[in-house]
């Protein structure tokens, strides 16, 4: 993985919250003999602070 960069923005639509999540990543991958694979997946996990916490 080269790069990995992620914003998260929350807006308000009426009664709902809305979190949007944008992440930018690049990945390369390079060899002289063989095979290479270079992934770009990524697991996003969204944890609901408690309020002792904010």
């Amino acid at each position: 993985m080269n790069r990995s960069h992620a914003k998260v923005y929350r807006f308000r639509l009426g009664k709902k919250h809305v979190l949007v999540v944008k992440i930018v990543q690049s990945a390369t991958a390079r060899t002289t003999r063989g095979n290479a694979l270079a992934s770009n997946a990524a697991s996003v996990q969204i944890v609901k602070q408690s309020k002792r916490q904010r």
